[in-house]
């Protein structure tokens, strides 16, 4: 009975090891995937945005820039779903600002040179920051449905104009959690769930199993006689009890039975 207990237990983890081997085998490490973003409102231009993920510029000074998941403070991001994040930005230079666009990429949080996924490019036609004042700019992105869930790094730059002059500030580099379409629910944790109630199952049965056999162990177990009666007196013990008080009091107790 323990033997095949534990023969279940070990081929259930082996099973679990192996589905997670195969999985991270069939899902390759490094998917880069094209943004899918389609155009609406809020100003954004259509297909022919210009791609700013191959230039890079310098923060002007006195901009500043914020970011927050209003709906999502979590950051935990469905894939293949929409999400959206708000962009703040300060100006306190002496200049109008220009937004010409907000763009964001995923990464490899242990390693940003390996790209996952560059989001869409989200253009603004007439939006600018007046000297003195704050602004508020909405970006909606989604990333792959065929993203493996998991930890990754967004990272989210607003694209705007000084004089003419380009100029970029990163408003998020963190981490948000890629889940499985449709809940937070995935196969794997199905799975892993699966497997630990069927462990607390086989624990179960070999718990009873062992009480079984304690108890019929002690049912087994021969009783102790108890002998009910006259006492009996060794022959040994009388020759050494001979010519004593104690064997002529017993010879007098004889005789008065008789």
């Amino acid at each position: 009975m323990e033997i095949r207990v534990f023969c279940v237990l070990a081929l259930l983890l082996f099973s679990s090891s192996f589905l997670q081997v195969a999985r991270s085998q069939s899902d390759p490490a490094v998917e880069v995937v094209e943004g899918t973003e389609e155009a609406g409102d809020l100003g954004i231009v259509g297909d022919d945005v210009q791609d700013f993920s191959s230039d890079s510029y310098t923060p002007a000074a006195g901009v500043e820039t914020v970011c927050v998941f209003p709906k999502n403070p979590s950051k935990v991001v469905a894939a293949g779903e929409e999400s959206e994040l708000l962009v703040g930005m300060k100006n306190d230079g002496e200049s109008h600002l220009n937004i010409i666009a907000i763009q964001a990429s995923v990464h490899l949080p242990f390693d940003h040179r390996y790209l996952v996924q560059n989001l869409s490019v989200q253009a603004f036609n007439n939006a600018t920051v007046p000297p003195s004042a704050q602004a508020t700019f909405p970006y909606i992105f989604a990333v792959s449905k065929f993203m493996q869930p998991g930890s990754f790094d967004l990272v989210g730059t607003i694209i705007y104009e000084i004089d003419q002059n380009a100029y970029q500030n990163v408003f998020y580099n963190g981490t948000i959690e890629v889940t499985e379409p449709g809940g937070l629910l995935s196969v794997e944790s199905v799975f892993l769930f699966c497997l630990a109630v069927a462990l607390f199952g086989l624990l179960g049965f070999w718990i009873r199993g062992q009480i079984q056999n304690l108890s019929k162990k002690t049912k087994r177990a021969p009783k102790a006689k108890v002998e009910v009666g006259t006492a009996t007196t060794d022959a040994s013990t009388d020759e050494w009890l001979q010519g004593t008080a104690y064997s002529q009091s017993q010879a007098n107790k004889l005789k008065k039975k008789k």
